[in-house]
Order: structure tokens, then sequence, then C-alpha cells
């Protein structure tokens, strides 16, 4: 089978942070922005370009989206259902499941301190 591939026009939300997850996507070209919200203000976490993967955490550990992810620029992303990976993983050793696991949890608490350090700091810039 084929793989899907969808195109999303530049300012296009893929996903928004909190939702759940059933696909991951590989950038097949384009540039994707990840970032979280926080007091209505967007906090960057990082950008993934041709050949990186996002989306895939939520799949891992059926944790809602951590964060949202929009196209900067025309991007084309294969899709990676959630059975195909889970498909893939199954393969894997019961020890190297728990370490994806214990890392997936580091990522997301990194992800939040993050965000919040971001707010802080530009809260701290706006005093006079």
């Amino acid at each position: 089978m084929a793989a899907r591939r969808l195109v999303f026009p530049p300012g296009t939300v893929i996903f928004t942070e909190g939702e759940a997850g059933t696909t991951a996507f590989v950038v097949e070209l384009g540039k994707v922005r990840i970032y979280k919200t926080r007091e209505g203000r967007q906090i960057e976490i990082g950008e993934v370009r041709r050949g990186g993967i996002f989306g895939e955490m939520a799949l891992i550990d059926d944790q809602p989206r951590m964060a949202t992810a929009e196209a900067v620029e025309e991007t084309t992303c294969v899709l990676i259902p959630k059975d195909r990976l889970a498909g893939q993983l199954d393969l894997a050793p019961k020890g190297v499941k728990v370490i994806v696991n214990a890392l997936l949890g580091n990522i997301r608490a990194m992800g939040a301190e993050l965000a919040e350090a971001a707010l802080l700091l530009a809260q701290y810039d706006k005093k006079p």
C-alpha cells in the first residue's frame, strides 16, 4: 500500500496541543513549527524540516498532543497511522518500550518547563 501524503499550505495548523493523536508525520518537503500556548502567547519549542518526524509521541504513550504543529511554508508530509507505528513497537523488546516511554515522559516535562521559562522571561523583559 502506498504511503498517504498531505500537503499543508503555509499557516495551516496540522494539529493542536491537547488533541488526541492518531497520526505521526514525516516531513517530505517544507517546514513545520512546533509551539505551546501559554497565557495567549505562542512559545516555539522547535522546528521540523525535511526528513524529520513529529506527532509520534502521542501515538506511543497515548497522551494528548504536547504542542501545536503549524506549517511554516508549503509542507508535504507522509502520514504514519497509529496502528502501523504500534505494530512496529510491538516487535521491540519490552525493555526498549520501557526506555522509550521514560524518554517521552522526560521530553514532555522538558517541553512544559521550556514553555514556562520562556513565558517568565517574556514577562521579565516587559518590566521597567
